[in-house]
């Protein structure tokens, strides 16, 4: 054997040695981790045969590797805009049969941001965001209300419950109308809820049906906001209202700037949109499609002293009960934990992808936030004229 007969020779040989300690200590404990991880998830599905799937549910588990890099395909840069709106539908059915399950679990079921007081709770402020349209839309119980892309239905059952209205939501994707469906059936809501696959640009029901239609950060998948706000408006009645929370640059985006320009892109990419447009060009669209504008502001920036951001809980922490899993280490922990249910069959291949654009998209929002160039809650109240514009008079 050879022995070390240097000083020189001798350091060497510890370094490595050592190296090699610390490599193959980092590795064992990554694969014990894995293999914890797969033996707790094993046991979960022996125990729910049923679903043996515990993310990406939406997708056939052979199809989400193919359906996850057609998608980011799609955001592959400028001259793929037209191809996102071109398939806006399809855009966001994928993204939303790929995501549903990760919003559901760390989000919950009401897929939005709100404004959040100093000593408010999470899912405190989630509900009186919501509880704020159906008061400026004076809805009433005899009211019939239209949620437009209501995810898998969290503000439709919680309107429905505050305001008494029977609420309709529309949704162009069958995974979340199914879970919205379900959603009501274990909230005891039947009846005073209902759940529609459609589209919102083609919404299946006939003119002037609604009392009142609402929005929560849905519309920002439309590839032509004029055309939408108009099918919106043929199907509520005269004088109804239509209140809107929509994702929208401000007037702090500079698009030349490079920096601006990357995190829209995050934001497109993380969240299934086309394109994003700027609150004045929403509320021109609005205009052109016949709404008369009666409230326009944005809700994120306004008295902001005892307010908690909205992009709070994305931005990374070192604290195991608050944002742990947006840190670099929750990062890497979140991946390996992916790896794992990939590996025992409770993940399809493609997984760890959604994953990794779900963290591009908080980056890009968490950015946004901070640079004041982009916000969730663009908040319109608009009403429906007594009689069209072109009324003679």
């Amino acid at each position: 054997m050879y022995q070390c007969t240097t000083t020189k020779e001798r350091k060497m040989y510890k370094c490595t040695t050592t190296k090699a300690r610390k490599m193959y200590q980092c590795t064992t404990t990554k694969f014990f981790l894995v293999l914890v991880i797969a033996v707790i998830v094993r046991y979960v599905a022996k125990h729910h045969a049923e679903d043996t799937s515990l993310l990406a549910k939406g997708v056939i588990p052979e199809n989400v590797q193919s359906v996850a890099d057609k998608y980011i395909s799609m955001h592959g840069g400028d001259d793929k805009l037209g191809e996102r709106k071109d398939k806006h539908t399809d855009l966001a059915n994928m993204y939303y049969d790929l995501v549903t399950d990760f919003y559901e679990y760390g989000w919950g079921g009401s897929f939005h941001f709100a404004p959040r007081h100093k000593h408010e709770g999470f899912h405190a402020s989630i509900a009186r965001h919501e509880h704020y349209l159906a008061m400026k839309m004076k809805m009433e119980k005899s009211h019939k209300i239209l949620d437009v892309g209501c995810g898998v239905g969290g503000p439709a059952l919680e309107i429905a419950r505050f305001s008494e209205a029977h609420v309709t939501g529309l949704n162009n994707n069958a995974y979340q109308i199914g879970r919205a469906k379900a959603k009501a059936v274990e909230e005891d809501l039947v009846g005073r809820v209902d759940f529609v696959k459609g589209n919102f640009m083609k919404i299946p029901f006939e003119n002037e049906t609604f009392d009142g239609i609402y929005e929560i950060e849905a519309t920002a998948h439309a590839k032509d906001k004029v055309e939408c706000y108009k099918e919106l408006l043929r199907v509520v009645k005269p004088g109804a209202y239509f209140a809107s929370y929509e994702w929208c640059l401000t007037d702090k985006y500079d698009p030349t700037n490079e920096r601006h320009k990357e995190l829209k892109w995050m934001i497109e990419i993380g969240d299934g949109l086309p394109d994003i447009s700027t609150t004045d060009e929403v509320v021109a669209a609005m205009k052109e499609a016949g709404w008369e504008i009666l409230e326009a502001e944005d809700l994120v920036y306004k008295n902001q002293d005892g307010h908690i951001s909205w992009y709070d809980n994305l931005v990374p922490k070192y604290e195991l009960s608050h944002n742990f899993q947006h840190t670099y280490i929750g990062r890497k922990v979140l991946a390996i934990f992916v790896g794992a249910l990939e590996m025992v069959g409770l993940a399809p291949p493609g997984t760890g992808d959604v994953s990794a654009f779900l963290n591009k998209a908080a980056d890009g929002l968490v950015g946004g936030g901070e640079t004041e160039i982009f916000t969730p809650m663009f908040f319109t109240l608009a009403r429906k004229p007594l009689e069209p514009k072109n009324a003679s008079k």
